[in-house]
């Protein structure tokens, strides 16, 4: 198992540094992983389904409890099907979409990436090992959605997603920390074992509250749903791949698999229904007014996310089984309908469904697959979606919270994405033939296959809804226990249930023949986008742009003398508060020795240099004057017993000196300063700052003294480092990390210099 989820990393590795050496044989060689990893997991079928449960472990950090653990039962199972299933039809698509692509042995690295990513993901049973892929989850698309980085969209709707995704995964990495703290582990099988204590705790809120900001930021539901239709700006392969079966179903996913640990809570389902049951309705109503048939997909995408949120918020057995069953219709009519889309796309040139009609005549193939994916989303009977419609209306007509109210909001919502499935699946390929002015290319078979796989998938599996039966029951056996077994099935009566399922296909295909695409629509709905949480993030974006800049400019701005300033400034506040806080500064030392006339000596010569420093108008005499401070200081450390410090601080000074002697003649030229009011702000903070250290030494001096600490060096520094210099034993060895890190810095600042002076002299040359 180990092997098959880091397989995706290595290939993308080799990939990456050797895929041009395949050239054209590159696609065919790639798409063997997904197949291979498709073959493989299909292989547990049987005994998942017989109830089974793998468990894969291999130790890697277990100082920190943190372990490289797998677990593939009935709900990994499902995705990792989904994610390998659809993955080596996308693999196969991307060759004729890609085809020659300057770049192609990068786009197969970044799409291994994230599935490998994405597998453990969804068969992680460490809580910390789950965390690690959903942030590589959150890099590899960020290079995917990004890949036409020559589009200043693209890098900036790939930055949006990142920065999105990317802080809700901060506050999931929150949530799970203080899980393992509560549980003391972080195995998800262990953390549900202590789901009542989980739920009793007073963290558990919180615990919620971050968990929903991960999950909900990466399934994009409402308010952090606007980052998906940006994503669009994506290759079409990359959009069907994300966006149906994988990355936007990780949130649905990360739900799915703590309702065990976290579910069955008053704040878990009303929480998943309100902002689930919000998103599928505000999402479906938005798709409606879509010109751009990617537009179209990507709201209708938000809205079938809000609608799996919503199913496992009613927290009943049948909504787990409808959840289960709509991952699965959702894959495969969404990942049609995209790929369809980009065959369109690069056969005609345009996504705008105002100018697309009558590419039937041409694209034949394709039309069917397009009309197969839309039906399904339809929830036509004999599609998949039919069956997996019918399981919604049963989990809601049955729930006990209102049957009237949640039934009406998922027919509305439904609806509108029988609607928005014609517009993208169907409408390109009716009508009369298309416009004069499109250049329309007949597509290769690489262009038509896979969507028209898919399609057929759905209608095999809607006609014969068996097949699914196992898998189903499995996935949600992995959520709850099961009381009854699943049998899926086109014909439960005729009920209230196929009262609303034919409701819905009567009204979306009405909707669809009145309600024609326009531009006026979109532009009135347009007029409110103010309100949109989009801009409200731009806004807030902007405004945090507009204070670090004001923050920069009076904080960096450039001058040293400013630096210094603040620095000092913040000192002298932060050591005066302690120590008006928590010093008796009046406790003073009672045993002061007496001064005697070299200490007197040396500080007239001290003042009296410092007095040169401050008003001398030569900048000689007062760099002399300043290494006369510096030899003072030496000499006041040779007279208390310490000559080892003072040579060391003799050559420090002399060679201060000897710099800026030398590079005198390269300073501009000599100012005195004429503010009287910064030589007084500057002349306070240098007194406060002085006063402040006097009093600070002082009060050392009136601490009682602990030699514990040096008599442990001491004692120990030829015993254990074989050193008899104590201070050089101390920086070696004891302290050894804290100098590796400073001759590590200074290699830095070297190197930096030295490319510096090789930019110059290549310029001047």
């Amino acid at each position: 198992m180990l092997i098959a989820v880091l397989s995706g990393f290595l290939i993308a590795f080799v990939l990456l540094v050797f895929g041009r050496l395949l050239k054209d044989k590159l696609p065919l060689v790639v798409s063997v992983l997904p197949t291979g990893l498709f073959l493989y997991f299909l292989s547990f079928l049987p005994g998942v389904v017989g109830g089974e449960a793998y468990y894969f472990s291999t130790p890697w950090i277990p100082s920190l409890g943190v372990n490289l653990d797998f677990r593939l039962d009935g709900l990994s199972l499902l995705f990792s099907l989904l994610i390998t299933g659809i993955g080596a039809l996308i693999f196969f698509y991307s060759d004729a979409y890609l085809k020659r692509h300057r770049y192609i042995n990068r786009f197969y690295s970044f799409l291994c990436l994230f599935m490998g990513s994405m597998l453990g993901l969804v068969l992680s049973d460490n809580a910390l090992l789950l965390f690690v892929f959903w942030e590589l989850t959150a890099i590899s698309s960020f290079f995917l959605i990004g890949f036409n980085n020559q589009s200043q969209a693209s890098r900036r709707s790939s930055l949006l997603a990142w920065a999105i995704t990317g802080g809700g995964g901060f506050f999931l990495m929150a949530g799970l920390i203080l899980l393992g703290s509560i549980t003391g582990s972080f195995s998800i099988q262990e953390m549900s074992a202590s789901s009542g204590l989980i739920k009793e705790h007073s963290l558990y809120a919180l615990i919620l509250f971050t968990i929903f900001l991960g999950a909900f930021s990466k399934s994009a539901q409402f308010p952090f749903h606007f980052w998906l239709p940006g994503a669009m700006k994506a290759p079409t392969p990359v959009s069907a791949y994300l966006h149906s079966a994988t990355m936007v179903k990780a949130g649905i996913y990360l739900i799915a698999r703590f309702t065990p640990v976290l579910g069955d809570h008053v704040f878990w389902n009303n929480t998943l229904i309100v902002v689930g049951g919000f998103t599928m309705l505000y999402c479906a109503f938005h798709a409606i007014f879509r010109l751009d048939l990617k537009g179209i997909l990507a709201y209708s995408t938000i809205s079938a996310l809000g609608m799996l949120m919503f199913l496992l918020g009613l927290g009943t057995e049948s909504a787990y089984l409808a959840a289960m069953v709509f991952i699965g219709v959702h894959a495969f009519y969404k990942a049609g309908l995209f790929l369809t889309t980009g065959t369109i796309d690069l056969s005609t040139g345009t996504r705008d469904i105002r100018y697309l009609s009558g590419l039937r005549r041409i694209m034949l193939p394709l039309a069917v697959a397009g009309t197969l994916a839309a039906l399904s989303s339809a929830g036509i009977p004999l599609t998949f979606g039919f069956v997996g419609k019918e399981l919604i209306y049963e989990a809601t007509w049955h729930h006990e919270w209102g049957m009237w109210g949640l039934t009406f909001l998922a027919v509305v919502s439904n609806i509108l994405l029988s609607y928005s499935g014609y517009l993208a699946g169907i409408k390109p390929f009716i009508g009369p033939p298309p416009d004069i002015s499109l250049e329309v290319e007949k597509p290769g078979t690489g262009l038509w296959m896979a969507p028209l796989i898919l399609g057929a998938g759905g209608v095999i599996v809607g006609v014969s809804p068996a097949f699914a039966n196992g898998l189903s029951e499995a996935a949600v056996a992995a959520i709850v226990e099961i009381q009854s077994p699943v049998s899926l099935s086109l014909w439960h009566g005729f009920n209230e249930v196929f009262i609303a399922s034919m409701l819905t296909v009567v009204i979306g295909v009405v909707l669809f023949m009145i309600v024609k695409p326009s531009e006026i629509r979109l532009s009135t709905i347009s007029r409110v986008d103010f309100l949109s949480p989009h801009q409200l993030f731009n806004h807030t974006a902007a405004f945090f742009k507009r204070t670090a800049r004001t923050y920069t400019s009076f904080m960096h701005n450039g001058f040293l003398r400013s630096y210094i300033t603040k620095i000092v400034f913040f000192s002298v506040c932060l050591l005066a508060y302690y120590m008006a806080r928590n010093v008796q500064v009046l406790a003073l030392p009672n045993n002061l020795t007496s001064v005697s006339v070299y200490e007197a000596c040396i500080f007239i010569v001290m003042l009296s240099s410092i007095l040169i420093i401050l008003f001398s108008n030569s900048r000689l005499l007062a760099v002399i004057a300043m290494s006369m401070v510096g030899f003072c200081i030496c000499l006041f450390f040779v007279y208390y017993g310490a000559p080892d410090l003072a040579m060391t601080q003799f050559s420090i000074d002399t060679l201060t000196t000897v710099l800026f002697v030398m590079v005198l003649l390269k300073l501009p030229p000599y100012l005195k300063m004429k503010d009287r009011s910064a030589q007084i702000r500057d002349g306070l903070l240098a007194a406060s700052f002085g006063l402040l250290v006097s009093l600070i030494a002082l009060q050392v001096l009136a601490e009682p003294t602990s030699k514990e600490v040096s008599r442990f060096y001491a004692e120990n520094a030829y015993l254990l480092a074989k050193g008899k210099n104590v201070v050089n034993v101390i920086l070696v060895d004891f302290r050894g990390y804290d100098t590796l890190v400073e001759i590590t810095v200074l290699t830095i600042a070297a190197i930096g210099v030295y490319s510096m002076l090789k930019i110059n002299s290549s310029e001047v040359e």
